[in-house]
């Protein structure tokens, strides 16, 4: 059964850093695109972070690049997603997200940016 479970989410003041968690099961991270994606009400979901593994490579966002780094551990099959120097514009549910033939989203976990 795939299955994508964040994690690491909560209340920050402006400019600290918190760490995301995407623990995925039922298949294996390196196989796939793995993306961060983030939504606030009333406006649609928007790309944050991309990382293709097997290949190296990583994408980000403007709004975030060199502030945010994407990650992945193959032995526990999980993505991360360090950000740092946070904005309240980066408030927003963080979704994990896994794309090859399928695509499959996780369940989201709240970032509040506040102080």
């Amino acid at each position: 059964q795939v299955q994508l479970v964040e994690s690491g989410g909560g209340l920050v003041q402006p400019g600290g850093s918190l760490k995301l968690s995407c623990a995925a099961t039922g298949f294996t991270i390196s196989n796939y695109v793995m993306s961060w994606y983030r939504q606030v009400p009333g406006k649609e979901r928007e790309f944050v972070a991309s990382i293709w593994i097997v290949a190296s490579n990583t994408n980000y966002a403007a709004s975030v690049k060199g502030r945010f780094t994407i990650s992945g551990d193959n032995i526990k099959n999980t993505v991360y997603l360090q950000m740092n120097s946070l904005e309240p514009e980066d408030t927003a549910v963080y979704y994990c997200n896994a794309r090859q033939i399928a695509n499959y989203w996780g369940q989201g976990t709240q970032v509040t940016v506040s102080s």
